[in-house]
């Protein structure tokens, strides 16, 4: 009966996800990463330049998709600039979270001197960064799905924006997900 009750609420809460997003998505999951970043940098320019509240997202899986093609060069204005996003809009949480997130997969990957320059950015836009309150991060939060159901966007649960203790949103393309049973 709960399961089903979710369900229905997630139909009546999902937002109609653009195709160009499932396709970056899709793109991302299928190892098309330059293609894939082609897609996220249009979306995140036209979100930024409306100045919606997912251009951050969008900007840090263009990095990411960047440098997962090998393209560091071109990755890195995209990764400051959804950093530089949180910043502006005071998004300090989400800037801890995905900003360590873009340290750690640089450096997993050898690219300790972006790494460095990422977390130089970092320090600077918030001298108190290193003292963030993390209370919430160390808090058990539900099993989400590893995917969104509705844009197949990877899913963090440190990263999403949870709606109540089982269901989350999905930082893509905002339809709430429910925890995995």
């Amino acid at each position: 009966m709960r399961r089903m009750f979710r369900r229905q609420i997630r139909k009546t809460l999902a937002q109609e996800v653009p195709p160009i997003l499932q396709e970056a998505n899709f793109a991302f999951d299928k190892g098309e990463y330059g293609r894939a970043a082609e897609i996220y940098e249009r979306i995140a320019q036209i979100a930024d330049a409306r100045g919606g509240p997912r251009a951050p997202i969008f900007y840090l899986q263009a990095g990411r998709s960047r440098v997962y093609a090998g393209q560091v060069v071109l990755g890195m204005p995209s990764l400051r600039r959804g950093l530089e996003l949180f910043v502006q809009r005071g998004q300090l949480q989400k800037l801890h979270n995905m900003g360590s997130r873009v340290v750690m997969e640089l450096t997993e990957r050898g690219l300790t001197r972006e790494a460095t320059e990422i977390e130089s950015m970092l320090k600077s836009s918030v001298p108190s960064m290193t003292v963030m309150e993390t209370s919430s991060a160390h808090a058990k939060k539900p099993i989400l799905p590893t995917h969104c159901p509705s844009c197949g966007a990877p899913l963090r649960p440190d990263e999403v924006e949870w709606l109540d203790n089982a269901t989350a949103e999905c930082g893509f393309c905002g339809s709430p997900v429910c925890e995995e049973n």
